[in-house]
Formats: structure tokens, C-alpha cells, sequence
């Protein structure tokens, strides 16, 4: 029998967000609600955006938020939601390996299980830190290689994931104000459903 081509990441992710059911839920995710209070009011892009729910909890409070999600169908139930809610995001289609987030341009930038391969989150991390203004904030939370066979979200393998100290080199000189490995309850929508071990991060450029 032959087998068809194996569908790449893109054509997953759009098949995923294709149904009407929100993968991941219409809800934030609990470490950015917990601290949204940590980010400088102003211009907030949000990576890896999926299907609307972190730009939309922010653009609700008054943050100007622009995402970027590498899926068509993501971008479209993004807007969706948000007009839904009362309020806007600037939702484009963009992949993380060579979107351009611009430089010294954002208040703060959201990357919530944003899980890409090492090379190109290495890059996307330097970028991060250009694209930050003096103050600006990066906030991420994502899963850690102990996820791996738990069977409650995130990739299969442990190259798409992320440690603590990986991040503290990625992304200086960014001041780190708060870091962990824990464990934690998600639940998601039907994506992530149950317990999860997961590193959590928010740092700041410095002024100078």
C-alpha cells in the first residue's frame, strides 16, 4: 500500500484549528492571567498565537495586541473571538523561523507553549530581545522535558521543549524577574487536560 506525503506542521495546525471547537479553549492561559499585572501597558505581540485566546484576555484590559500564528484558520478564529468580545487584535499569518517582530517596537511579547525547534527558538529569542523596547517586558510559560509520556498536552519529544536555564542563556541580556520548573494543573480546552510540568519565565530589557 502506498502511503500519502506526511502532512508538515503547517497543514497539522490547520487541520487542528479548522473545527468550530476552540482546540485549546476561549479562555487564558492561568500563568498570564496570574500576571498580566507584569506587563508595561502598551503594544503586546503575541507568539505562536493559536486560535485567539491570550490576545483577546489582553486586548479586553486595553493592551494595543497584535499575534502572529503560522495557520490561516488560527488567524481567522482569532478575529472571530475578538469580535465576539467587544474588542480587536491585529491577527497576521506568520512563521516564528522568519517573522520579522521589528526592533524596539513592543511593550511586551507572550509566548504561551510556543514549542519550535532549538535552532530556530535560539534565533527567535535574539530577536525577541531586539524587538523589546528599554522596560519592555517578555512573559512565556511552556512545557519542560519531564512532560514528555504524560499524555496531557504538548509535542512528543523533548527537543520542542524547554529548561530554565536554556531560556536564562537565550534571552540575555534580558533581567529575569521571575523563573520556575513546576508542576501545574492545566486544563485547556482539549488540548491540555491535566497535569503539566511546565517552565514559566517573564524578564524585562533593561532601561539602559
Amino acid at each position: 500500500m502506498t502511503k500519502g506525503p506526511i502532512p508538515s506542521p503547517r497543514d497539522q495546525w490547520e487541520e487542528r484549528y479548522r473545527s468550530e471547537v476552540y482546540f485549546y479553549g476561549t479562555e487564558p492561559n492561568g500563568f498570564l492571567a496570574d500576571h498580566v499585572g507584569d506587563l508595561p501597558v502598551g503594544r503586546i505581540l503575541c507568539l505562536a498565537e493559536g486560535e485567539g485566546r491570550n490576545a483577546v484576555f489582553l486586548a479586553e484590559r486595553g493592551f494595543s495586541v497584535s499575534s502572529v500564528d503560522l495557520t490561516r484558520a488560527g488567524v481567522d478564529k482569532t478575529l472571530r473571538l475578538a469580535s465576539a468580545r467587544g474588542t480587536a487584535v491585529d491577527a497576521s499569518v506568520g512563521d516564528l523561523a522568519d517573522f520579522d517582530l521589528g526592533t524596539a517596537c513592543w511593550d511586551g511579547i507572550v509566548s504561551v507553549f510556543a514549542h519550535i525547534p532549538k535552532p530556530i527558538r535560539i534565533d527567535l529569542h535574539q530577536r525577541v530581545t531586539r524587538a523589546l523596547r528599554p522596560g519592555g517586558v517578555f512573559l512565556l510559560e511552556a512545557y519542560r522535558p519531564a512532560q514528555v509520556g504524560r499524555g496531557t498536552g504538548g509535542p512528543p519529544t523533548a527537543e520542542l521543549m524547554m529548561s530554565l536555564e536554556e531560556l536564562r542563556g537565550e534571552l540575555s541580556p534580558l533581567e529575569v524577574t521571575f523563573g520556575a520548573e513546576t508542576d501545574r494543573e492545566i486544563i485547556e480546552g482539549s488540548g491540555h487536560t491535566g497535569g503539566g510540568a511546565v517552565v514559566q519565565f517573564i524578564a524585562r530589557k533593561p532601561l539602559v
